[in-house]
């Protein structure tokens, strides 16, 4: 424990002697609308202040100092300030920081989780907040990187393409994938598609995940293949489909007159029996007998 304050004091420091683009202080973590002091919460605050230590251009005032401030200044108000970025504009003013963040402990489910809010000390309105699952690997880097700076809130998705030329969309826009196939991408979830014009589209909705390599191996369906596209002989003759000429009697500018030719001619001959077949009116001599009208 001892050799792990160590380190983050002299993380802090090296910050602190760093060129600042801004100055981020922390505010007691609070439960239930007062300030907690127990271990495990002085744990949680310590990890929060090494996080925010570790973004680019960022000194850090930790809580302990914050504390010290409150207390020398006897304005014990500004412990609880619960979100309320007008009290935590004065609190920053305090402690001359630029931003200041706090976080009220909660649970959701069987994990402990923080609601951290981040406050701008020049206008004294809320910046943005995030969710702190303390269970969660890495959880108070992707927290403070979502809080501080969201344009940095990103991972990794890697894709493993077996068809040379594709090309990748991500929620409709086109993507240029490095030489390993990966992409830069925000955190959460995202729709992806792999074009070539020789295999079926390939779509998938991909999760992403602070600071991690999302890897999604895409294999392509090749369309089935054309006859007069085949070079020598087919190794599938499943995939061929026959695309010939159809013969010269199958083709619609011989079939079609032929078959006109054919009506016509069938209504001439049944127009001629009707006109030679006897009606019911008509005698004729039939084998040398007279028929009677």
């Amino acid at each position: 424990m001892q050799v792990r304050a160590l380190a983050i004091a002299a993380l802090l420091a090296v910050t602190a002697t760093a060129h600042a683009d801004r100055v981020v202080a922390i505010a007691p973590l609070s439960t239930l609308g007062a300030e907690d002091t127990s271990a495990a919460t002085k744990k949680l605050a310590t990890d929060i202040e090494a996080a925010t230590a570790a973004l680019p251009g960022t000194k850090v005032v930790t809580t302990a100092q914050v504390v010290a401030a409150i207390k020398k200044a006897n304005q014990p108000q500004l412990k609880t300030c619960e979100g309320d970025a007008a009290c935590l504009a004065e609190l920053g003013k305090l402690v001359g920081a630029t931003q200041v963040v706090s976080g009220e402990i909660g649970g959701l489910g069987a994990s402990t989780v923080i609601y951290l809010t981040a406050a701008d000390v020049s206008t004294g309105k809320e910046l943005r907040s995030a969710t702190l699952e303390v269970d969660r690997p890495n959880g108070a880097a992707a927290a403070m990187t979502q809080l501080l700076d969201p344009d940095r809130y990103k991972g990794t998705l890697k894709l493993v393409i077996d068809a040379a030329g594709s090309k990748v969309q991500v929620n409709g826009d086109y993507k240029a994938l490095d030489k390993s196939g990966a992409v830069e991408l925000p955190v959460g979830t995202h729709a992806v598609r792999v074009t070539n014009p020789q295999y079926h589209d390939f779509a998938k909705f991909v999760n992403i995940d602070y600071g991690k390599v999302t890897e999604v191996k895409v294999g392509m369906q090749a369309y089935p293949m054309v006859e007069h596209d085949v070079q020598g002989k087919p190794t599938n003759l499943d995939q061929v489909i026959y695309d010939r000429d159809p013969p010269l009697w199958r083709r619609w500018y011989v079939s079609g007159p032929a078959i006109i030719v054919l009506a016509v001619g069938a209504g001439i001959l049944a127009g001629v029996i009707a006109h030679d077949f006897p009606s019911a009116n008509q005698c004729r001599t039939v084998g040398g007998m007279m028929c009677s009208p």
